[in-house]
This record gives structure tokens, sequence and C-alpha cells, in this order.
């Protein structure tokens, strides 16, 4: 996240507030374009709720990751995450 490029998945460099599947350069899914089309922006609740389990939040998504199990888990990565968004 500490830089702001395209690898596997998309920079998570300020995806804090940033609408779901609009990073440039990055061919997101279909299912991902649409959450964003619809509103789904990656704020701290939407996080928690994707990072627990990504393909039930947003069905059809290519990320393959099952979720983290612990609440304590997401709330560290989402802390990450925090260090690298406005």
């Amino acid at each position: 996240a500490d830089e702001d490029k395209n690898k596997i998945g998309p920079s998570l460099h300020g995806v804090i507030g940033r609408t779901a599947g609009t990073h440039p350069d990055f061919k997101y899914s279909d299912a991902m374009i649409a959450a964003g089309k619809s509103g789904v922006k990656w704020d701290e609740p939407t996080l928690t709720t994707y990072l627990h389990d990504p393909k039930a939040m947003v069905k059809g998504t290519k990320m393959t990751f099952p979720g983290l199990k612990t609440d304590a888990d997401v709330a560290n990565v989402i802390a990450y995450l925090k260090q690298f968004s406005p």
C-alpha cells in the first residue's frame, strides 16, 4: 500500500474513501465495477464487511482471498491502510 502501483490486485494506496472498482489501469471484474457504480466506497464499515468475506459482499469478484477470520485482523489491516490514505 505504500506505493501507488497495481500488482496482482489494484493499488491499495489511498483506498480509504475510494469508490470501488475505480483505480486506474486495473482490470476489475464486472461485479466490482458494478459495486462502485452502485455507490460502494471503501470506508471502514464497508472494508470491514469486505475483508471478512469478499465474495459475499461483491458476488462475482475476482478476488480469490477467502477473507479474514477475526475482527482484530480486520482492524489491523484497516489501520495499516489508513496510513496510506488521505
